[in-house]
């Protein structure tokens, strides 16, 4: 049985920036964004949010290669060996763009929303997340790959909705919060 993706509208989109929002602000924790394949999607729709400025610092994209090498450190080695769509990459990606601006808490996303630059190991929809709070090393990231589907908009669109998602999911669980 082959079921259509859910594409998350503009109203989705914009109540999760807000929640992720309110949830660093009450914290006192400001954002940063590394986006490749999103093209700074994560940073329009965080940005259209009156006030967001309390708690979203910047946002880098980096689409090419060198790119994340140059704007948040992404180590050639790890590009060599794993790959622009990889978790590794999007782990180094989030920790270069905290190491970059004056946030305590970053996501980066980084896949491939084609109609091309697929290959049988990483298929179009392939979507790879990070999502990190200060003090942390790449290794201690939190990270996912996903797959989805549709067009290229259906899947830079999905991929926002994860990238907002799961920055919610780890202020939830992070205890304390208050990283001073």
């Amino acid at each position: 049985m082959n079921t259509s993706p859910i594409i998350p509208d503009d109203a989705t989109l914009l109540e999760l920036a807000r929640q992720t929002g309110k949830l660093l602000e009450q914290n006192g924790l400001k954002l940063v964004s590394a986006e490749s394949c999103t093209g700074g999607w994560i940073g329009q729709i965080i940005t259209t949010i009156p006030g967001s400025s309390a708690w979203y610092d910047c946002g880098f994209i980096t689409y090419s290669n060198s790119s994340k090498q140059q704007m948040v450190h992404v180590q050639q080695s790890t590009l060599v060996q794993f790959g622009a769509v990889s978790e590794q990459t999007a782990r180094e990606m989030a920790l270069g763009a905290l190491a970059q601006s004056e946030a305590q808490a970053a996501v980066s996303v980084t896949g491939i929303a084609g109609p091309a630059g697929d290959s049988v190991e990483k298929p179009v929809g392939t979507v790879c997340f990070a999502w990190m709070l200060e003090n942390a090393s790449a290794t201690s990231a939190n990270s996912k790959t996903c797959r989805f589907s549709g067009n290229r908009e259906a899947i830079r669109r999905q991929s926002v909705a994860m990238a907002l998602q799961g920055m919610l999911e780890l202020l939830e669980n992070t205890t304390p919060l208050n990283l001073a």
